[in-house]
Parts: C-alpha cells; structure tokens; sequence
C-alpha cells in the first residue's frame, strides 16, 4: 500500500464503465485513521458507483487497485450504510444486528442473552443506547440509522473503515447531531469514516477532507477548513450556482386554487389553508408536527382522514388518490423509491403512467408517439442522460426525480403538493427543481411544499405555514423568511409580536 499517514483504505486509478456510459474515469482518494473524508457531486457524478464497486456490486474495469491496510490484527475491514438502511422494520434491533452472520447459540436455539450483550456493546460503541427488543418501527429515524451503523460495525474491530452514503437523507435536523456524535466514537476509535452527502453543511461541519467528483472524474482533494460553500459548489457544478440558473419572477396569482378546512389525520390535527394559483407556499415543522402528513392527508392517502378538501371550489367528494388526482390534486411522496416511481421500468413508462389516453391507438400505446412525448419533458426537466427507454433505477437521485415531476407536471394538474422534493438530491439537482417549480408557477400551478428543509422553503416559497402539535401556528411572509426564524418558529421559541389569526393568511382563526 503506497500511501502514508496511516491510510486504512487507498483507491487508485478506479474506473467503470457500462454501456454508453463513463461512470468512474481513474479516480485516486484515500481514508486517513481518524478522519472522516466526504466525497460530495452532483447526481451522476459517480458518488454511487464509487460505494458500489467498493461494496463488491460493480466489478471495476481493468487497472483498478482498492487496497485496505493491514496491521499486526489483521486486514481493515470495511462496512457500509446505505441510503435505504436495507433495515426489517418489522423486526427488532436485536434482530437486524444479527443478519449477515450467524447467531450465537445454546442448547440447538439462538442464545438471546448473548445476542443481547453483543448489540449493547456495539450500541455503547456508538455512545447509544436503545430498546433493541422492540420493532425497528417503533424508533426514531436517527435511532434505526445507528442499528444501521452498528450493524456495519458488527466484527470489523476498531481500525475499520464505515462509508455512510446519505446517512441523514431521512432525518430531521434536530438529531443530525446525534449521528455525528457517533461517527466521532469511530473516529476516536482510529477508524476512518467515508462519507456521501449532498448537504454542504453537514460536510463543512463533519469532514476532515473533501473530494469531488464531477462527471466521473476526480477534480479535487481539499482540506475542508480550506474551502467555503461557495467554492466547493463552483467544483461541483464547475460554474458558480448564480451563473447556471436565474430565479425567474413570476406574474401575479391567481384565485383560490387549494382550499382547506379543519383537516385532520395521522399527527394532522386540524390544518386550514388557501393556496392560490401562481402560488408557493411551503409547510415547515419538527417531526410529529403534522408537517410530514399533511400531503397524504390531502390526497386520501391517510386512513381516517376527515375535514374538507377543495380544488378549484369544488370539495373533494370521496377520499381516495385516485379521486384526487381525478379533480386536479396530485402528489409528489417523500418516499419515491416505494411510491412515487417504478424503478424497474423505463423513464418512459413511469413519466406517461398516470395519463395513458393521448398516446393510444387501437386500444394499444402508440411507442412512437410515447417516445416523441417524452423526449420533450426529458428535454424540459433537463433528464440525463436523455435516453426515454432508460430503466429509472439506474438513474441518479436527482434524475428520478425529475422524472416524477414530469409525470405530475404533464398531466396538468391545478394543485401539486411536494413532500420533501428534493430529498436525496444534490445541489445542482435541487437548483434545477426550484427552476421547474417557478416555471410552473409562473404558468399558474398552485404548489404546497412540505419540507423539512429550511434551505428550500426560503429559496422558493412565497410564504410558509408553520406547524406545531398539528396545527398551523404562524404564517411567515416572503420578507420574513429566513432558515433561522423558521427553525425558531418550529421550536416555538421565536418571539411572536401581532402574529395572530388574520382573514386570508392562511391560518384558521
């Protein structure tokens, strides 16, 4: 192994490439002991087939060379947390700790008592503690991330290497910075930390070192107290973020567009709110605040759901998503993989699915006409690579996404509602969604975007509706908004001075 100052894992010359596609193209890095090293880009720029060649998915091409150090104990060894925890909610922790190796044993069944004293241990490691009996389920998100860590941890001792890919992408910002305490306990340990994010912020306050990628190529190695934001985005993008996309001003709105009254369901307790056409309004709040079930409620995704719904005037009869979508209300979920796309099936298919009409004839799908349409919102939503016959799945975060509002946006909706819409997207991926989503506005699109990311409200919103215990408490104007009042409204620490109930603000009086 050619590197020094105790590298535990070296990567030298890496490449891969699949048909018509570059994916890595001699990429050099490294991981220190005791150092947390991130590797930020944007989508498409190789963060993922880099985790995937170094977890044994992809085989790398030829010339390639992943060297792990040894020592007097052994070889480093290396785990990984993926994006999607590949967690069994269902089942206990004590459980999840257990898969992918045996279980100890006694008397032919599995020894709990042990089973027990292992995950502790390993829970300890990462300066935590937890019910490990109860279904993963019934924990925290920050508390199923750690299962995960600890999982990964399971044997490899303490010199070892732990990539996290997107280890916060589902977590709320309060307990961002309970992860963070543990990736200190592997650092303190001399393990190394590789570390896949799009949120500059989390990098700037976690790593050690930054590599970036940008279209499959290595473009630098810096020490993170060396750089700024802006800097480290100008080496992602390779232009400043202002110089590729201008915020657009749209033209004045419209009527009422989104009316609703005394909703409640799941943590929504009762939620009323005009949205107009031409409108952004953004819905902030902590975690069991009613803010991360609002749009399912909306839509009739969420069982027991009463109070009334309205788009364009007319109330919403029977609650359903099919009813919904039927009276011009449609959804982008948070959770793509399991409900906003079919990830096993084309670009084509997952943008035309909701409104097959237009391209039938003969009561079959006419491909070329399919294909014709497509290409257009590929080429308006900026999808890349540009291939309509490209299975999703194998696209970025940031494309998938794009592909999901194409499909809502092509079906024309008068109402779309956007829960976490840039999650798990990069900056430059994110950027270009707020473009689309002006531009939609501008052509009167009535939006309702739930977001627990402060960063995104401020950017795009007209206006946010803050929620507290299921209600909305106060209304923020456009020249109000700042990531600091809105994370202090969501505590309910701000100082609140005439922000009472007002007719057409949006809050119920």
């Amino acid at each position: 192994m050619s590197g020094g100052d105790d590298v535990l894992l070296e990567v030298r010359n890496l490449s891969k490439a699949f048909p018509g596609q570059v994916a890595l193209s001699g990429v050099d890095l490294n991981v220190r002991a005791g150092e947390v090293h991130a590797i930020v880009g944007e989508n498409g720029s190789g963060k993922s087939t880099l985790i995937k060649v170094l977890a044994g998915y992809h085989q790398p091409d030829a010339g390639s060379v992943v060297e792990l150090a040894s020592s007097a104990s052994g070889p480093t060894a290396i785990g990984f947390v993926h994006q999607d925890l590949a967690l069994v909610e269902g089942m206990s922790a004590l459980d999840n700790l257990a898969f992918g190796r045996k279980f100890a044993t006694k008397w032919g069944g599995i020894d709990t008592a042990k089973e027990l004293e292992r995950a502790t241990s390993l829970m300890e490691r990462l300066g935590r503690q937890i019910d490990l009996t109860v279904p993963l389920a019934e924990l925290q998100p920050v508390e199923r991330a750690l299962v995960a860590m600890a999982r990964a941890l399971d044997g490899l001792g303490e010199r070892a290497v732990l990539v996290l890919d997107e280890p916060t992408a589902a977590l709320p910002a309060p307990e961002v910075g309970r992860l963070f305490r543990a990736i200190e306990e592997v650092k303190s340990e001399g393990g190394g930390v590789l570390y896949v994010s799009h949120r500059l912020d989390e990098v700037f306050e976690v790593a050690d070192r930054v590599t970036v990628l940008r279209d499959g190529r290595r473009v630098a190695t810096v020490e993170a107290g060396e750089l700024d934001h802006e800097g480290l985005i100008e080496l992602m993008l390779g232009h400043s973020l202002e110089a590729g996309f201008d915020q657009d001003v749209r033209e004045p709105r419209g009527g009422v567009a989104l009316g609703v009254r005394g909703l409640s369901g799941g943590t929504v307790k009762d939620f009323s709110a005009d949205v107009l056409a031409g409108e952004i309004v953004g819905v902030a709040g902590l975690a069991g605040s009613g803010r991360e079930d609002l749009a399912r409620a909306l839509v009739g995704a969420l069982p027991g759901t009463t109070g009334t719904v309205n788009v364009d005037g007319s109330v919403l009869r029977r609650r359903n998503p099919r009813a919904a979508i039927d009276a011009g209300l449609a959804l982008v979920p948070r959770d793509r993989a399991r409900y906003g796309a079919i990830l096993e099936h084309s670009v084509a298919e997952n943008v035309t699915l909701p409104q097959l009409k237009p391209l039938l004839r003969r009561m079959r799908i006419h491909r070329r006409r399919e294909l014709a349409d497509v290409q257009g919102w590929i080429q308006r939503v900026d999808i890349r690579p540009a291939d309509p016959e490209m299975v999703l799945g194998a696209m970025s975060g940031g494309n998938q996404q794009k592909a999901v509002l194409a499909r809502w946006l092509r079906a024309r909706p008068r109402v779309l509602l956007l829960d976490e819409p840039t999650q798990g997207v990069d900056v430059g991926a994110k950027a270009a969604i707020h473009k689309l989503l002006r531009e939609a506005a501008s052509e009167g699109l009535a939006l309702l975007v739930c977001s627990a990311e402060t960063e995104d409200l401020v950017d795009l919103c007209d206006r946010v509706l803050v929620m507290r215990a299921g209600r909305v408490e106060v209304e923020l104007k456009r020249e109000e908004l700042t990531n600091s009042r809105i994370v202090k409204e969501s505590l309910g620490i701000a100082r609140r001075i005439g922000q009472t109930a007002r007719p057409g603000s949006g809050i119920a009086a």
